[in-house]
């Protein structure tokens, strides 16, 4: 930049295009019997406030000492917190298509950005799918800095580090670390920064999910997730006290935290909602059902298989009638069936859910028994399935169990005990040889074994004993 008021108009409206871009404001005024101009995004700025500091900038006049520089113009004329200077163009670019307002004034060679910016969203109700029974009914928005300020909430600290970052060289997307300067691992936050900073990429066109990709390029056929998503501000903060990392990005209703191991994503908010002994009730009720989700199918398919395993008083657990379609098939249809009727929930009017879910129920439940194509104890035990996939918080865990119960079906269906087996011995292998983030085992602190801190991933711990 120059202090020549007309070379930084002209480079600054033709770097924004103004002329071919509607929403972006150039705003032309005299301060001080000098020209200047305020550069802004229509939506971004806060108008009342905009208006107010309009009024203190119109009312300087010529011989203030405000206008003797750009340093003293701004300790001595803008009467708001957030303001800074920046000399760079790129960097004023890029501050004014995140929203904040810049103001050029002849005779400077410095920008004034006056971060007075506020973006469209939705109130911080409770989130969707983290719902507690107990506790706060606050959660994350779409807006990084109102995130932020959810965990400042909680965390009252100086050592809280919020880290900046902005990646992608198109989007420039806003990307923060948050964690517990002491407590997090330094190894891991290097490796973290150097990974944002190195970043080959455009833009986060899917936000986390892009995000995450570009941390961990994982291989495509593990499906167990490497991040622990939340969308709750307490579970963010209680994890960063605990010396994790919290990533927010902006336009994101979330957080990623890691490093996360199998343990971690199964743990829930309302398992410390309640007292230890409720707490750890919760938590070993998921895990066990966790468990049947894996095995209930590919075990029932052995049995319907091989009926003379069952004892005469456990006949009841087979089916009463010949199956017209296989067993096996039955199950692989209705795995498709049921995330082919979550998707259609997903594109469904929220009007008209309730009664299309009566009529899936009755229509598609009722008459598949009666047609034959399914029999009453396929429904029955697909039924438990689907429902336990709702036991536990995290989407990507539930897939990977459901590819997980599918190779074991296959398995048991053309191996039979030995398939069934030999499949379990598989999804072994493959958590072991998974690495964390930070390259720990997948399974830790079950594999290696650490009693102390398996323990509190088993058992809610009382507070005053962490």
């Amino acid at each position: 930049m120059t202090r020549i008021f007309a070379e930084n108009d002209y480079m600054l409206t033709n770097a924004l295009h103004i002329d071919q871009s509607f929403d972006i404001i150039r705003r032309p005024v005299r301060l001080g019997g000098r020209d200047a101009a305020f550069y802004l995004i229509d939506g971004f700025v806060k108008d009342d406030l905009f208006e107010k500091l309009l009024e203190f900038f119109f009312a300087l006049t010529a011989d203030d000492p405000a206008f003797t520089g750009a340093e003293a113009f701004l300790s001595r004329a803008v009467p708001y917190c957030e303001a800074a200077l920046e000399t760079d163009m790129q960097k004023i670019l890029t501050s004014i298509l995140s929203g904040q307002t810049c103001l050029l004034i002849d005779g400077f060679s410095s920008a004034v950005l006056l971060d007075i910016r506020t973006y469209p969203q939705r109130d911080t109700a409770e989130p969707e799918k983290d719902k507690v029974l107990r506790g706060s009914h606050d959660g994350f928005v779409e807006a990084m800095v109102l995130n932020c300020a959810l965990i400042r909430r909680r965390i009252r600290s100086p050592q809280l580090r919020m880290e900046y970052h902005a990646v992608g060289t198109l989007s420039q997307t806003d990307v923060a670390l948050c964690y517990l300067d002491g407590s997090a691992d330094p190894k891991l936050l290097a490796k973290i920064r150097d990974r944002l900073q190195n970043a080959k990429v455009g833009a986060l066109t899917m936000n986390q999910e892009s995000l995450s990709e570009i941390l961990f390029r994982h291989k495509w056929y593990n499906p167990f997730p490497k991040f622990k998503y939340t969308e709750r501000p307490d579970a963010a903060a209680a994890q960063i006290l605990e010396g994790d990392i919290v990533i927010l990005v902006d336009n994101a209703p979330a957080c990623m935290i890691l490093p996360t191991t199998i343990f971690d994503v199964l743990e829930e908010t309302n398992d410390y909602y309640f007292p230890p002994l409720t707490g750890t009730y919760l938590r070993l009720t998921r895990y066990f059902v966790l468990l049947l989700m894996l095995l209930l199918t590919p075990v029932w398919l052995l049995l319907t298989e091989n009926p003379g395993w069952l004892p005469p008083e456990f006949s009841f657990l087979l089916p009463a009638e010949t199956p017209a379609v296989p067993i096996f098939w039955q199950l692989m249809i209705l795995e498709v069936g049921i995330d082919g009727l979550k998707l259609a929930t997903l594109s469904t009017p929220s009007m008209l859910t309730t009664s299309l879910s009566l009529i899936a129920g009755i229509v598609v439940g009722d008459f598949a028994v009666q047609s034959g194509w399914f029999s009453a104890e396929t429904m029955l035990y697909m039924a438990l399935v689907a429902l336990g996939g709702y036991n536990q918080p995290s989407w990507e865990l539930g897939y990977a169990m459901k590819f997980m119960r599918l190779g074991l079906l296959v398995l048991a269906a053309v191996f039979g005990l030995w398939g069934l087996v030999g499949g379990m011995v598989a999804i072994l292998i493959i958590l072991v040889s998974n690495k964390t983030f930070d390259g720990q085992c997948y399974l830790y602190p079950l594999i290696p074994f650490n009693w102390k801190h398996l323990k509190k991933k088993l058992f809610r711990p009382s507070i005053r004993r962490q």
